[in-house]
């Protein structure tokens, strides 16, 4: 069995069609994969399988995959990093790390742009950075096992692109935030539901941040919470509170 991994790997790198892309997934990942097809599935978007071939022709399942490791490494990992923290911390430390737009950034970072444009007809949004990163988590898992992707979220990931000390000043509760200053300035903030719709199967939630009842700013996602959080960054950022980290 070993030495058939390392045939592919040698085969892969060396004699393969793709060995571009097992070059490029060696710099990005720091080994050679024995199974190439499962890293090309990590960088194929939805829209590129039909209805019949949906389930297994894209990214989805190994990005649910992902979700899982991931959220499962950086919880070990700051749980060593702080001994001495307590659970909300914790818990508040990996949110900042797990968070879509952090692994945007971190997919940006990583250059996964470059490699869903090989992999993909469709124009590229900003939250297919973040899928990738999780769906990329999924495919080493299967290749390296559990210590194996330990060893790579770790280093090439969190140590790479992650400023965990910056995160830990960092408060992006932004709907406490908002608060916090119409309170200051003798204003109102609340929140509305605009829509609750279905959205890839899923339902989807579209809420507004009303200050002194005058709609803000909107904003969508999968998690009612979640939605008021952007809606939130989204009113200080048009109000002037905060400013355009890019």
């Amino acid at each position: 069995m070993v030495i058939l991994r390392l045939f592919f790997k040698f085969y892969n790198l060396f004699l393969s069609e793709d060995k571009a892309f097992a070059k490029r997934l060696r710099q990005l990942t720091g080994f050679v994969p024995a199974n190439l097809a499962i890293f090309k599935l990590a960088f194929s978007h939805k829209s590129m399988s039909s209805e019949k071939e949906y389930a297994i022709q894209n990214n989805e399942r190994l990005e649910y995959l992902g979700d899982a490791v991931l959220g499962t490494i950086v919880a070990e990992y700051l749980f060593k990093k702080y001994p001495n923290s307590d659970e909300g911390f914790l818990t508040k430390m990996r949110s900042k790390i797990v968070k879509r737009k952090s692994l945007n950034q971190i997919g940006d970072k990583m250059g996964l742009d470059v490699m869903l444009s090989e992999h993909n007809q469709t124009r590229l949004s900003r939250s297919m950075l973040g899928n990738a990163v999780e769906a990329l988590v999924g495919a080493v898992y299967l290749e390296k096992g559990y210590r194996g992707t330990k060893r790579f979220v770790v280093n090439k990931i969190l140590r790479g692109y992650v400023d965990v000390h910056e995160l830990e000043t960092l408060d992006d509760n932004y709907k406490s935030q908002l608060l916090e200053w119409c309170q200051k300035n003798g204003q109102t903030v609340s929140y509305k539901l605009l829509a609750r719709y279905k959205f890839e199967k899923r339902d989807r939630f579209k809420v507004a941040v009303m200050v002194n009842g005058k709609k803000v700013a909107t904003a969508d996602d999968f998690n009612k919470k979640s939605a008021e959080q952007t809606a939130s960054e989204k009113a200080m950022l048009s109000m002037g509170i905060i400013e355009n980290e890019d």
